[in-house]
């Protein structure tokens, strides 16, 4: 690995730093700058959800007293636009000077400015990433791979770790808790952020992100050890992967009885527009007789069959000699 190659390794490590820290930051300035405007125009925080164009409308805007005349189709949908001018008439907010709004609008600035900043960082990650490593990089994505390279310390350092490190790499304070407490150890670390792992569902994310480990090893050690540059390899095992992740996912839609391979079949649907009549023979509770006999026929039956009375025995009665005797 040449000096080259060293210094990009660096700036990899730094720029995944330095982007975890914007967002941090992104989100304080966004949620200050919400709550800031918000005595002012509370209505319009719920009508515009994107964090990007709520600070470019607000800096747009100004005062709620100047949406009427703004344009803000540029940074809006017209339904969007529309709705905010609505509520900016019947809007419930306080009256705030004109100090404030010049503070709200230059935090609005700060907001746009690293927001601008982040993506051309982002772009320079995804650059350095897909040059230094880009089967890693095709198999967990630019900035969790740029993660798990910053938490080795480098990339050969992170080629030398088994696939089960690689795993749990992030979740060290987990794993010693649960030998500690001899508790189950656990299944993911900075891995879990990967977006073979995030579409996964709850039950199976365990497998994936264990059979996602073992390939992103075999990716890392060829990213560091290897001659080529391309991301055959990590295109291979990614779609072997989601072959894999589809798999698992339709076999807890099968059919649990019956054939294992059959697929749940359902049948399709019939309007019915049958009236159906009440049955009133339900509600009887006496036995059902199985066979309807006529009248005539049962009194057949009894004159036929003679009714024999048992008679009893009499008892014998004791003759008075042989009580005398005894």
């Amino acid at each position: 690995m040449g000096c080259s190659s060293v210094t990009g390794v660096t700036g990899v490590l730094i720029c995944a730093a330095l982007l975890d820290d914007l967002d941090k930051e992104l989100n304080n300035y966004i949620m200050r700058c919400r709550e800031w405007y918000g005595w002012h125009f509370p209505e319009v925080g719920k009508i515009i959800t994107d964090n990007l164009a709520y600070c470019k409308s607000v800096r747009k805007i100004g005062a709620r007293t100047n949406v009427a005349t703004t344009d803000l189709s540029e940074h809006l949908p017209e339904e969007v636009e529309a709705e905010v001018k609505l509520a900016a008439e019947i809007s419930m907010g306080t009256e705030v000077s004109e100090e404030d709004i010049g503070n709200i609008m230059h935090l609005c600035d700060q907001v746009i400015e690293i927001t601008e900043y982040r993506t051309q960082l982002y772009d320079y990650l995804k650059n350095r990433m897909m040059a230094i490593a880009p089967n890693l990089t095709v198999m967990v994505g630019e900035l969790v791979g740029a993660r798990l390279i910053s938490h080795a310390g480098s990339l050969l350092n992170l080629a030398k770790h088994p696939a089960s490190t690689v795993q749990i790499l992030g979740a060290e304070k987990a794993l010693f808790r649960a030998l500690k407490t001899r508790r189950d150890t656990p299944k993911y670390g900075l891995i879990y952020h990967a977006s073979l792992v995030g579409q996964t569902s709850a039950k199976n994310k365990g497998k994936i992100s264990r059979m996602l480990a073992a390939k992103a090893s075999l990716a890392i050690r060829y990213d560091a050890l290897g001659e080529d540059t391309n991301a055959e390899m990590g295109v291979e095992n990614r779609a072997k992967l989601e072959a894999r992740l589809r798999h698992l996912e339709e076999k807890g839609i099968r059919r649990i009885s019956g054939t294992g391979k059959a697929m749940a079949k359902s049948d399709k649907y019939q309007h019915r527009s049958d009236v159906k009549v009440y049955d009133p023979s339900g509600d009887s509770t006496l036995p059902s007789v199985s066979k309807k006999r006529k009248f005539e026929e049962v009194e057949e039956e009894e004159v036929a069959t003679p009714v024999t009375v048992k008679t009893k025995k009499p008892k014998k009665e004791p003759v008075e000699g042989q009580l005398s005797n005894s």
